[in-house]
């Protein structure tokens, strides 16, 4: 498989159960496959240690904005779309096999918005879910109409 942001060949690295495939040398960017991202996302699963320390060409230039292709799916180009509705971390995600491609310092960056997030919440900081959301505004318009 080649590397959808620099072009050089992927390696499959194994930490754990987790096989991935990283650009090793080059970019320093990681291909989860789908439902991979989930073992190594959050900063308590000591799977995703290794994977923060990949090996990158520190003068490799690699242009964000440049659409990439799924190295998995071909001729399939990867969506990119914020990792979660905090919106701090932005993604390439396959429409097609679900494959996920994080950038050199995404997955640290993904970790450390997991643990935020859980901070908050164990101090009683909770989101409100859609339900409530939904709830508000219904309330919001019925004012509106009066």
């Amino acid at each position: 498989m080649r590397c959808p942001a620099c072009f050089k060949e992927l390696v499959a690295v194994t930490v754990g159960r987790l096989t991935v495939d990283v650009c090793q040398g080059g970019c320093g960017g990681i291909w989860f496959d789908a439902f991979e991202l989930q073992q190594a996302d959050e900063e308590s699963e000591k799977v995703g240690e290794p994977l923060l320390h990949i090996e990158r060409d520190e003068g490799l230039v690699v242009d964000p904005a440049r659409k990439r292709e799924c190295p998995r799916c071909e001729g399939m180009k990867l969506h990119r779309h914020f990792f979660s509705a905090r919106r701090q971390v932005e993604v390439d995600q396959c429409p097609n096999c679900g494959g996920y491609w994080l950038d050199a310092g995404e997955l640290a960056l993904i970790r450390a918005e997991r643990s935020q997030a859980a901070a908050l919440d164990q101090a009683g900081h909770h989101r409100l879910s859609s339900a409530d959301i939904r709830y508000i505004y219904r309330l919001r318009a019925e004012k509106r109409k009066r």
